[in-house]
């Protein structure tokens, strides 16, 4: 909407969403017969990606042009492509109508991806666990500036407007919404990475809303972060152990350097890695491995609560699930809670126990998983379920 008004604008003045929508009025400016999408809708939320397949397939229609979509999410694919090719390794695998190949895969790699959708819940908490953190009207505010360049006004924006959880051990807590609904400004403010305007927060029964930097040093090794994209959260100047070992270093924890090393390599394994890659670098994993290599640095610290930040969003539906799989182990073995933010519903089905809805920095519905995505009871997480779940016949 209101083009007049973006066209003196800049990307970084833009949404997710409208900065592709911007790239899609480039690829159509010469009128093309063909619009190749090449991962179109990855990192938007499921509303927007909603939005911006529809726009396209309107274009389509509309000037008669062929659309070639690359994409690793199936569910988009189920819902806009007439045919399919798959591929692995620089082949094409299995090619057919979008219908005969999901009703019926010939190939045991096209299986191994229908096959590879989060599925499963998960793990039972016990009855009455104790809260490990807790946020009372947390209050997060950005003072933007706006008007001219000699005379800038300052606006208030209200990222996260007076919001109150718990998160009990043992648990895994969604939190999701749309791009731009405060829930990752909200996550780190819990864990103290920024800091909040007001209300009160507690770890493990102790007040740190007011704590400085240093006051909470001793307890950043009894919480711990893993980042969206495995790609730059990675010092690329760093071989894994150093990555790994780096916590350890700053945390004083492990009698020596020979002790440090038996903990690095028992996170590895324990994130599903071999010991036998410490002096390997970021570059010369995958994406999946990358994350993995994060999970094992939140872990070697031996934390009791992990802030996972959209931990699956940069990854491939397989690699989605074998991920899923190792935070649903990693909690059963040690006893993790999980605050887990995220814009993909299947996702969080998958993993978490109570999901807690985030729209505009305010919290509209909160409940078990199972209960807020089969029975929403507003209008917002009704469309927010139905653009993720919602196949087209």
């Amino acid at each position: 909407p209101d083009p007049e008004s973006r066209f003196n604008q800049y990307p970084h003045q833009l949404s997710g969403g409208q900065r592709q929508r911007v790239m899609i009025a480039m690829a159509l400016a010469n009128n093309p017969d063909v619009l190749i999408a090449d991962e179109p809708t990855t990192a938007l939320d499921v509303t927007v990606q909603a939005q911006i397949l529809n726009l396209i397939r309107d274009l389509q229609q509309k000037l008669g042009m062929a659309v070639i979509l690359i994409t690793h999410d199936l569910t988009v694919v189920r819902q806009f492509s007439d045919y399919v090719y798959v591929m692995s390794q620089g082949e094409v695998k299995e090619h057919n109508t979008t219908e005969a190949l999901f009703r019926n895969p010939q190939h045991p790699y096209t299986r191994h991806l229908l096959a590879s959708e989060p599925k499963g819940m998960a793990n039972p908490t016990p009855v009455d666990s104790a809260v490990i953190l807790e946020g009372s009207d947390v209050r997060v505010s950005f003072m933007l500036k706006h008007g001219g360049f000699f005379k800038p006004r300052l606006k208030e924006l209200v990222a996260v407007d007076s919001l109150s959880l718990k998160l009990h051990r043992y648990e895994t807590l969604g939190l999701v919404g749309e791009s731009g609904s405060g829930k990752t400004t909200f996550g780190q403010a819990l864990v103290k990475l920024l800091t909040a305007d007001g209300g009160e927060i507690f770890f493990d029964g102790e007040p740190i809303h007011a704590r400085t930097r240093d006051q909470m040093r001793p307890l950043r090794s009894r919480m711990q972060v893993v980042f969206q994209d495995p790609f730059s959260s990675l010092n690329p100047r760093m071989s894994v152990g150093q990555i790994i070992e780096e916590g350890l270093i700053v945390n004083r924890l492990g009698d020596n350097k020979s002790d440090r090393l038996q903990r690095v390599e028992q996170a590895l394994v324990s994130a599903g890695l071999p010991h036998n890659i410490l002096s390997r670098f970021p570059h010369e994993f995958s994406g999946g491995q990358r994350q993995r290599i994060a999970i094992a640095r939140a872990i070697a610290l031996e934390p009791e609560f992990i802030l996972l930040d959209e931990p699956t969003s940069a990854l491939d539906l397989s690699v989605q699930a074998q991920i899923i799989d190792l935070l649903r182990k990693l909690q059963d073995e040690r006893g993790l809670s999980y605050l887990f933010i995220s814009h993909d519903l299947k996702v969080v089905r998958a993993l978490c126990h109570r999901v807690v809805v985030m729209q505009h920095g305010k919290i509209v519905e909160e409940g078990p998983v199972d209960e807020v995505l089969s029975h929403p009871r507003t209008a917002y997480t009704e469309r927010l379920v139905k653009a993720a779940f919602e196949v087209a016949a």
